[in-house]
């Protein structure tokens, strides 16, 4: 499936006369008539962040940056310097949003990005949080099946277009969203396509994207490259929800970046000229492989002015730059944004400023050199808590996967004062609307499933669960793949673990669905839903507090 669009020139005069308003000045076109100036405006990870993100999150480089009354007003600045400009964004756009836009099922985030003129998006990860006929509504609009419209009469979904190529519905053989478009910018046809990472599977819980098939992205992109070629595009963008890792100090040159879209970028055609990239939220631009490269940092931090210079007597770009641009908060908020916000803001402030408890310290998501952090270990003490009981599913132990675990819980009132946790604090930690559950494992399952944490080459890629208090074990880096966990230091209440014992253990349904990869999980037997993660951890807050971070002494690595 292939769209094709294109700007009017009541569109160019509109973008031309917008920037005039609000700077002043718009960029001239390269000065020979065979040159044409087009400008690509990126982002990727937005994540419902339309509020400022608290803490380490809204910062870059200690400037205070984020949220969407300043990035509206950063991105039409940018727009204004040239008439030749389309916005584009790399997937998750929404999923893990703050409450703001959570409540709302995301209907507010969705309402933004069309409103700062947003053309086109690849899915992501995210964007299936809630399942896909749930993503088919936010780009097709109706209001939500279960709770309506509360704060708007309709819902009309986006304006922009999700583009989804290696995203097939079994059903009808067909992508779920059209694969590419063609899009004139500057009297250039730019042909665009749609990806998500092939591993989304293990990202989301299989019934969010049960009958849909992901299929591999570089192939995906280059068959779809040659066929915007034959239809003239003198232009390829690929939009892909998949990141890199850059080595610390070489984030312009990508020469020692790790991760998997490193393989993706070698392997594609040279008709592919621009790749923006996300899901790692790291911040990076680099040419490789004759591709240019681009990812912002996550949560409305940065917008990527990507710069092209294109010859179209011969069809093909002469010069491609590019530069991420902080979303400083020093310019004047968007005032359509303000209202934006200001109608949500009511319900979703009465809401998160309930108390639910607090804290005598700060527990951080950050991982320590085992993969134990503070956050993780609160969430997975509060999954037990809730479970123990024989009539809530009688948990032994209780997991969680890191990734699950959003945000900090900050104490900010001073030593020897606690600091009071309200309903949106817990709510940012724990977005996903994960149910806990508790199924029974052998022994020798649970061995199994802590050594999946370590079983990829690719160190970049081990995912270490937080585990309750009540669970110990060791692990090493330098020991094969199978064989990295310690089993005889598994130990369970400070037994040692059996292997034929059977184990009744406390998870999201994210987990024992087989996300992240987990398949071991998904061999538990006999559930019992405890409730709503966040929920439980509400409840363990409420019962606990002030909670006090315990040391990180439950996994232990020894390389």
């Amino acid at each position: 499936m292939m769209l094709r669009l294109r700007r009017t020139a009541a569109a160019l005069l509109l973008v031309t006369l917008a920037g005039c308003t609000s700077t002043g000045s718009t960029r001239l076109p390269a000065a020979s008539a065979a040159l044409v100036d087009i400008q690509i405006l990126a982002f990727n990870d937005f994540h419902g962040n339309l509020e400022p993100p608290a803490g380490s999150n809204g910062r870059w480089e200690d400037v205070a940056v984020g949220g969407i009354e300043y990035f509206a007003t950063h991105l039409a600045r940018l727009r204004a310097t040239n008439p030749n400009t389309i916005v584009v964004a790399a997937g998750d756009n929404i999923g893990a949003s703050p409450l703001i836009s959570s409540l709302f099922h995301d209907e507010p985030t969705i309402r933004a990005l069309g409103a700062i003129r947003l053309e086109f998006s690849s899915v992501g990860n995210h964007e299936f949080d809630e399942g896909w006929q749930e993503l088919l509504r936010m780009q097709h609009g109706g209001c939500h099946p279960v709770d309506g419209c509360r704060v708007t009469p309709t819902f009309d979904g986006a304006s922009f277009q999700y583009l989804s190529a290696n995203v097939r519905v079994d059903a009808r053989n067909d992508t779920l969203f059209p694969a590419t478009a063609l899009h004139e910018v500057g009297g250039i046809p730019v042909g665009l396509i749609g990806l998500v990472l092939k591993g989304t599977p293990n990202l989301v819980s299989p019934a969010a994207i049960d009958g849909l098939t992901f299929l591999p992205e570089a192939a995906t992109a280059n068959a779809a490259a040659d066929e915007l070629r034959r239809q003239g595009a003198q232009v390829i963008v690929v939009l892909i929800h998949e990141g890199g890792f850059p080595a610390p100090d070489d984030d312009e040159a990508c020469g020692r970046m790790s991760g998997d879209l490193v393989g993706i970028v070698r392997a594609l055609s040279p008709a592919i000229d621009v790749v923006v990239t996300g899901h790692t939220n790291r911040s990076y631009i680099c040419h490789m492989d004759g591709h240019l490269v681009t990812s912002t940092a996550s949560f409305s931090r940065q917008i990527t002015d990507i710069d092209l210079t294109v010859d179209r007597r011969r069809g093909r770009i002469v010069s491609a730059r590019a530069v991420n641009v902080p979303v400083t908060r020093d310019v004047a908020a968007d005032p359509a944004m303000t209202r934006l916000l200001d109608a949500y803001r009511p319900i979703a402030e009465e809401v998160g400023r309930r108390p639910v408890g607090s804290v005598s310290g700060t527990f951080t998501r950050a991982q320590n050199a085992s993969g134990e952090s503070t956050m993780g270990d609160a969430v997975a003490d509060a999954y037990l808590a809730a479970a123990r009981d024989p009539a809530r599913g009688g948990a032994r132990i209780a997991l969680t996967n890191w990734g699950g675990v959003r945000a900090d819980l900050a104490h900010t009132t001073g030593a020897g004062a606690v600091t009071p946790v309200a309903y949106g604090d817990a709510f940012r930690t724990l977005p996903f609307g994960n149910v806990v559950v508790v199924q029974t494992m052998t022994g020798a399952q649970l061995a199994a499933l802590l050594e999946q944490q370590f079983a990829a080459d690719d160190r970049s890629t081990w995912k270490v669960l937080q585990i309750s208090r009540n669970l110990r074990y060791t692990w090493s880096a330098d020991r094969p793949a199978g064989s990295r966990v310690d089993r005889a230091s598994i130990r369970i209440d400070d037994e040692p673990l059996n292997p034929d014992a059977r184990y009744r253990i406390a998870m999201p349904d994210f987990l024992w669905a087989g996300g992240d990869g987990f398949s071991t999980a998904m061999l538990g037997t006999d559930p019992v839903a405890v409730g709503p993660d966040v929920d439980v951890f509400v409840e363990y807050l409420r019962s606990h507090s002030p909670l006090a971070p315990l040391p990180l002494e439950r996994i232990t690595r020894q390389d």
